[in-house]
């Protein structure tokens, strides 16, 4: 089976994810450095482990990294507007900076959520860098804590994406572009 010919177009190409996220990671060297401590990389598992590990080898700074697991589509294409923290941090967030790291902010319904969570923490600043930010989906308007800043990618048109980490039923992580799922693959 080519999962490649599941894809009805291609959005984003590998050359231009890795122009972007080196872009990115410039950027958040320059907000964060000097720092005392490593920054602390908060990658929302799973869709943004491709991402965070391209991302980390680019920064140019200490940094720690953990995950965090929130669930809200469970196998559908929509979230369901109630995140779950399903998996938590090992690392001590406390009095840390932390970036979150996700693949795509849709709803906004997760993200706050875990902006939440970290000031619960006693993080002393939260900033979210997401690869994808689909602005037309956004029923959440989230804010972030303290001198947080928000880093995106790109901005995505409202299709469903797969690619670069992101699924559809834990299928297409593993293509190396992002690509619109061609919708017979899943309806």
């Amino acid at each position: 089976m080519s999962l490649d010919s599941h894809i009805e177009s291609v959005l984003w190409t590998p050359d231009q994810i890795a122009a972007r996220v080196s872009e990115l990671a410039a950027q958040i060297s320059a907000d964060h450095s000097p720092l005392s401590e490593p920054l602390v990389l908060v990658g929302v598992a799973t869709g943004a482990f491709l991402f965070l590990a391209d991302l980390a080898r680019s920064l140019r700074l200490p940094v720690t990294v953990d995950f965090i697991r929130a669930e809200s589509y469970g196998s559908g294409t929509v979230s369901n507007g109630s995140p779950r923290i399903s998996s938590d941090l090992k690392l001590d967030v406390s009095g840390r900076h932390v970036v979150l790291v996700e693949d795509i902010v849709d709803s906004g319904s997760t993200i706050a959520c875990l902006i939440a969570h970290l000031e619960a923490k006693g993080a002393s600043s939260v900033s979210v860098c997401t690869f994808l930010d689909k602005p037309s989906r956004r029923k959440v308007h989230f804010k972030l804590l303290s001198k947080g800043k928000f880093y995106r990618g790109f901005e995505c048109p409202d299709y469903f994406v797969v690619g670069y980490g992101m699924d559809f039923a834990e299928l297409y992580r593993n293509l190396p572009y992002v690509g619109v799922l061609k919708p017979e693959h899943y309806k």
